[in-house]
């Protein structure tokens, strides 16, 4: 597998309340995970399949750990990609349908913080591929709780190496940065992309 981390260094110094040592920090973080991605996909096509065993098997383990890095990847890159300092909002088709699943868009990101308060790991604002319907998917690892049909739209990192060097123990402060900081054009094109302006339209 050929895979190499992406680079976010225009996100330096363009985050109010997010500093360079924090970002510096949570890229090192996402790039581990690229290179252990690789690392497990290059085992997995050498490994034998005869060694699987639920208690203990080369082929096991590095199917059962796949998805933390695969996730671990990939989520950074959409959190990554949906910061900006930037002041935006969001389409009237992505604004129309948060309304209808949640009642305001306030209210919506008043759910998002409290998933966030409630479980170190992620938040996920995702839409359903079989009725079109938003929710926030809360997942407690990055590979535990991601429902299996759903499109994400945006992602909020919760975990302490996203915040921690920034803000100590005051999680509700840098909750508060990640509302400001939402790159709702990048929002509006998942949405778009995922069939969502369509389906709000008919």
């Amino acid at each position: 597998m050929t895979r190499t981390a992406k680079n976010y260094e225009y996100l330096i110094g363009s985050i109010q309340g997010i500093s360079e040592p924090q970002f510096r920090a949570h890229f090192e973080l996402y790039e581990g995970y690229v290179r252990k991605l690789v690392e497990i996909e290059e085992k997995l096509g050498k490994a034998d399949p005869k060694t699987a065993n639920y208690s203990y098997g080369e082929i096991s383990e590095l199917l059962r750990r796949r998805p933390v890095a695969y996730n671990g990847a990939n989520l950074h890159e959409l959190f990554f990609e949906n910061l900006t300092s930037a002041e935006m909002a969001p389409s009237p088709e992505l604004k129309s349908s948060l309304e209808r699943y949640f009642g305001t868009v306030k209210q919506w990101f008043a759910e998002v913080r409290a998933g966030l308060i409630s479980e170190p790991g992620w938040v996920l604002l995702t839409r359903s591929r079989q009725d079109g319907s938003l929710r926030n998917n809360l997942l407690q690892q990055h590979h535990i709780g991601l429902l299996g049909d759903q499109d994400i739209i945006l992602a909020f990192d919760g975990w302490e190496h996203g915040y921690f060097i920034d803000y100590g123990a005051k999680k509700g402060d840098y909750i508060t940065t990640l509302e400001r900081s939402i790159h709702w054009d990048i929002a509006n094109q998942r949405f778009e992309a995922s069939g969502g302006i369509a389906q709000a339209a008919a």
